[in-house]
């Protein structure tokens, strides 16, 4: 199970290290920074924090398989919640009632902060090699 949601998490990683970097060259090309902090976001939690938990899981068998299926669906609806929550809070391209919006941003947020404190537990309950 644990080299099944590495991969995943790996591919998920690469599509938002994409998205990231594109969107730093965006932002470069046109001159224009306001969308920094969605950038970084975009890099920190979805790409790196993600890739190396893609990478935690090639390496290591943990023992209860379920919880690795929890972290990874974790991982990914906590990045897209909290990276498009973002974008959403500080852009609203939609238009969309600023309460609504500020919802979905908190819980993207406190999707990803179970997907970090889940992760810290799943740590300790490796198997011995």
């Amino acid at each position: 199970m644990e080299k099944v949601w590495s991969l995943r998490l790996i591919r998920f990683s690469a599509i938002f290290g994409f998205i990231g970097t594109y969107l730093g060259s965006h932002m470069a090309g046109q001159m224009d920074y306001a969308l920094r902090p969605i950038h970084a976001h975009i890099l920190l939690v979805g790409w790196l924090s993600v890739f190396a938990w893609g990478i935690f899981y090639h390496a290591y068998t943990i023992k209860y398989k379920k919880l690795v299926t929890v972290h990874g669906i974790l991982a990914m609806v906590g990045a897209v919640g909290l990276t498009g929550g973002m974008w959403l809070y500080n852009l609203n391209p939609f238009n969309w009632n600023d309460t609504f919006v500020m919802v979905l941003f908190i819980v993207g947020g406190t999707l990803l902060l179970l997907a970090f404190l889940m992760f810290a537990v799943i740590t300790f309950l490796t198997e011995k090699e």
